[in-house]
């Protein structure tokens, strides 16, 4: 029959609390009780809920996965080998070799300091310059249409042309005229001819 008031629950509580008192049998009985369940309880709860004991969390370190201390952390450089970067400098351009001058050098040279000083009174930029034009460079004869020939300084050559210095595709001369001393620079164009590329007044 059911319990049904709070005296007949009273009496049935007191007698399961007071059963362990009654001798040391009991005592020890609900002592091995006690602990088989709360060891039952700390291995089936863990599992049903997903979570894990303290002990076997250290084990573990803590379920986080470890990783190298050079894997991508900030201020540690990742191993690899060397990088491929040059140890010195590149070695500097070398200087031009000198050879002996080009006869044709010079002979261009000659022929556009002629040119150059030829331009008698009414002579037009367009007829100075079809004078100049077989001995002068592409990149220089748009500089000298500025140049009004009556303004040129000069009007006779005086002497043959000296060398200053000679390379394989670069002569420098000095021309003598009339007025100024002109030191021109002739250069071997890609179709072999020799051309003024240059000049400027030295004296």
């Amino acid at each position: 029959m059911p319990i049904r008031t709070n005296r007949g629950r009273a009496a049935v509580y007191r007698r399961l609390w007071g059963w362990p008192l009654r001798s040391p049998a009991h005592l020890v009985a609900a002592a091995v009780g006690f602990a088989v369940l709360v060891t039952v309880a700390s291995v089936v709860v863990p599992g049903v809920t997903g979570t894990r004991s303290p002990a076997a969390q250290r084990q573990t370190g803590g379920g986080a996965t470890t990783t190298p201390a050079s894997a991508g952390q900030v201020g540690v450089l990742p191993s690899g080998p060397p990088s491929s970067l040059p140890t010195k400098l590149p070695s500097p351009t070398q200087t031009p070799t000198t050879v002996p001058p080009d006869p044709l050098a010079t002979a261009a040279a000659m022929s556009w300091a002629q040119a150059w000083v030829d331009h008698p009174e009414g002579t037009t930029n367009e007829t100075w310059l079809d004078g100049l034009e077989p001995y002068t460079s592409e990149e220089m004869l748009p500089q000298l249409r500025s140049v009004e020939p009556a303004n040129v300084p000069a009007t006779r050559v005086t002497s043959i042309p000296s060398v200053v210095a000679s390379f394989s595709n670069r002569v420098e001369v000095d021309v003598t005229t009339d007025g100024p001393k002109l030191r021109v620079t002739v250069v071997k164009g890609a179709d072999g001819q020799w051309v003024v590329h240059q000049y400027d007044e030295v004296s």
